[in-house]
């Protein structure tokens, strides 16, 4: 058997056309799963703060489910990491999706016992669906060129699209499902959930065969062979610290901004009278935002730039922090912009923020890579969501827009920090020759 995976390895990394075939077919397969892993994460995004809400009686720790399930993904988005880069993607994927089911399924217990600590046991595992559905976005670009990274990171992202609009608006139907067996109905999205997380999960695990990742990796050592052959310079350094450092940074950025404004709306709304199909509403076209302009942001990263792209984002999630802020109370159609501006300054920090990840690594580490600055998005999220509860309530949910908003211009001077540094080493290298 390992014989015959070895040769077929050897296949691909000697065939352009099969790796541009696997690569292909590996989009589609991302794109199948991120339908489920869509549906997946909407519920805890939905109804999350609310079901704490209910059960807790305060407003105060709303924001501790978000904050809950986002630390959850930072520990399953180091598993997984390091499950991809010892095991490959099929093996990381695949186990992270069934986890963050897994703790669905404990957040329905959770309701029905009314046990608040079941809740945020099962919230922290949850919160591997989330990890892994975001870490998905890597394994379409581990066979792409240069030119196609971005892209590759908007594909699975657009397919995510599908599954994250529906969770949503789908809020009410589940809830009266739950009710049918029992069940809490707020607890009613975590069902969806559930289902949606083990179908991701067994998507990669039966069909991502070949590996993108071992196949990247095998083509990479094949690659420096040939060069220790034809040349005697050093090789290359594995990772460019610099532009994974910028990378990093312009992602946790955007994810501290998204997830503290996203996480207390559905409890201003709910303050100003707005029903639950209302909420479900706004946060459909806040998740249609974060990924469907997918079809085009990655395409126009790789060609405009990854700089004026998240120049773009900042401006973007500044806008949006404004509109929310200024908002009227029964103001449903602002407070829709507003989510809307929120998700697409998200989707631009994130592929740009990707893209270049991807660019500063080498396949022999990028997972582990990956994996690690996941992590650090993670907990930037967990700052963002256990931290807009409590200046919601010591303040109002127009000072938190406000504060995102101006946050968000840090990913201006962060940029061109990158540039002058990029510049700076040109004019070395020139000097040198």
């Amino acid at each position: 058997m390992t014989k015959n995976i070895k040769d077929l390895t050897q296949d691909y990394t000697h065939s352009p056309e099969k790796q541009r075939s696997l690569y292909k077919r590996t989009l589609l397969i991302v794109g199948l799963s991120q339908i489920f892993g869509g549906a997946g994460l909407a519920a805890g995004i939905t109804v999350g703060a609310l079901l704490a809400q209910e059960m807790l009686g305060t407003d105060a720790y709303a924001g501790v489910p978000t904050a809950l399930f986002t630390l959850g993904s930072a520990g399953a988005a180091w598993l997984v990491g390091r499950l991809s880069q010892r095991k490959g993607r099929r093996a990381g994927l695949a186990t992270g999706f069934i986890l963050g089911g897994i703790g669905a399924i404990g957040v329905i217990f959770a309701a029905v016992l009314n046990s608040v600590f079941l809740l945020f046991l099962s919230l922290l595992v949850y919160g591997a669906g989330t990890a892994t559905n975001l870490q998905a976005r890597y394994a379409g670009t581990d066979l792409a060129n240069a030119k196609q990274r971005a892209t590759a990171v908007s594909m699975a992202m657009v397919f995510t699209t599908f599954g994250a609009v529906a969770g949503p608006n789908l809020t009410e139907v589940m809830g009266k499902v739950a009710l049918s067996i029992h069940v809490p109905s707020l607890a009613g999205p975590f069902i969806l959930s559930a289902v949606a997380y083990i179908l991701a999960g067994l998507v990669f695990y039966i069909l991502l065969r070949p590996d993108p990742l071992l196949i990247a990796r095998a083509i990479e050592k094949r690659k420096q062979e040939a060069e220790k052959q034809e040349s005697t310079k050093a090789s290359k350094p594995t990772n460019n610290q610099r532009g994974v450092t910028v990378g990093a940074t312009v992602m946790i950025l955007t994810q501290i901004v998204m997830v503290a404004i996203m996480t207390m709306t559905p409890v201003h709304m709910k303050h100003q009278g707005h029903g639950l199909g209302e909420v479900g509403l706004v946060i459909g076209f806040h998740i249609g935002s974060m990924y469907l302009p997918s079809l085009f942001t990655g395409i126009l990263i790789d060609k405009i730039g990854r700089t004026a792209m998240t120049i773009a984002s900042g401006v973007t999630l500044l806008l949006a922090g404004l509109v929310a802020a200024m908002a009227p109370s029964d103001s449903m159609v602002l407070l829709v912009v507003a989510l809307s501006l929120l998700g697409l300054g998200w989707n631009l920090g994130l592929i740009s923020g990707t893209a270049q990840i991807v660019d500063a690594t080498e396949p022999s580490t990028r997972a582990k890579t990956q994996g690690t600055i996941d992590v650090l998005i993670a907990l930037a999220g967990v700052s963002g969501g256990a931290l807009s509860g409590m200046v919601v309530a010591h303040s109002s949910y127009a000072i938190l827009s406000l504060s995102g908003g101006v946050l968000s211009l840090l990913l201006i001077p962060v940029i061109i920090w990158a540039r002058g540094s990029r510049r700076k080493n040109k004019i070395k290298v020139d000097q040198s020759l």
